[in-house]
């Protein structure tokens, strides 16, 4: 094994303890499974006629959402039906992106490739940060997060009444600066949760997957805005 990974692996090794790092293997393969059901979702959308995304599938997301976080973990004994829960909000979740996509798909469908393996990159990137740094450096910023969330909607409220593409554009952009901060606040709550003794591995990893796909909308949002730009100048 090359020194620089045998290096990287005794970093995770030191920083973290075994119990956590088994939690978050866990956590990870469940955020996993999510993402694999939200790209089932988003086909199912964009080739079949059995889901379309819509107020039903909104409605039916948030059922999911409501019933995974009031159903108790019970040392495990609701696995399974929390984890279908999970699956179900992250299906329809997928289903959401449905027109989106759509339209990305009509300018570029390679901005969807491209995309993915940005917030790949991105969300990979800001949780080993995460949990490499020091214990607990990046919880300071929940309140801040929070604030920020506030503006996002004030932002969103402003815009339905003024149209305004400044007010879209600051607003695309301070939530991809939020989401990349929640990768970081989730990561290190997580870790500190599992020290503490919580094993939810579902709920943990439903908190990531959120921030992964508010991660993945604007960064193909951001990178359709760019292609569409490039095709009017390149028409001019």
């Amino acid at each position: 094994m090359p020194p620089s990974v045998q290096t990287f692996i005794n970093s995770f090794n030191n920083k973290l303890e075994q119990p956590v790092r088994q939690h978050l293997q866990n956590v990870y393969a469940c955020l996993s499974m999510s993402t694999l059901a939200a790209a089932i979702g988003a086909c199912i959308h964009l080739f079949t006629n059995i889901i379309q995304a819509g107020f039903l599938s909104a409605i039916g997301a948030i059922v999911c959402f409501i019933l995974l976080v009031s159903t108790p973990d019970d040392n495990g004994k609701k696995l399974q039906l929390r984890v279908g829960y999970l699956l179900g909000f992250a299906t329809l979740s997928g289903v959401g992106l449905g027109p989106l996509l759509e339209h990305v798909i009509r300018v570029d469908p390679n901005i969807i490739v491209t995309a993915l393996l940005g917030t790949t990159l991105v969300f990979m990137s800001f949780s080993i940060c995460a949990m490499l740094s020091e214990r607990g450096k990046w919880l300071y910023l929940g309140g801040f997060l929070m604030s920020l969330l506030n503006t996002i909607f004030i932002l969103s409220l402003a815009n339905l009444f003024f149209g305004s593409n400044l007010l879209f554009q600051a607003h695309l952009y301070l939530g991809l600066i939020t989401m990349c901060g929640f990768i970081l606040y989730d990561t290190q709550l997580i870790i500190e949760k599992r020290r503490m003794g919580s094993k939810d591995f579902v709920a943990h990893s439903l908190d990531l997957f959120i921030d992964f796909i508010g991660l993945f909308r604007r960064i193909l949002i951001i990178l359709t805005q760019k292609e569409e730009e490039s095709k009017r100048k390149r028409r001019d």
